[in-house]
């Protein structure tokens, strides 16, 4: 029973960890490009046609061909 009481995580060290996770999450959903700007023509440019959604092909069409 001790060792049970001395290998639980503290509720302040759950919190720390969660932020930690929720912030890393918002980082890497920042780095990608708004839809119809260059850099995200230029990265839909690169990426192989068939790994293109429908909508993907659907904004490309509308935000970088028909401009």
């Amino acid at each position: 029973m001790f060792l049970l009481k001395t290998m639980t995580i503290k509720p302040t060290a759950k919190l720390g960890a969660i932020a930690l996770v929720l912030a890393f999450t918002a980082g890497l959903s920042a780095c990608a490009p708004e839809v119809g700007s260059d850099a995200w023509c230029k990265q839909m440019k690169e990426k192989p046609k068939g790994d293109w959604t429908a909508n993907e092909a659907a904004d490309y069409a509308k935000h970088c061909v028909f401009k």
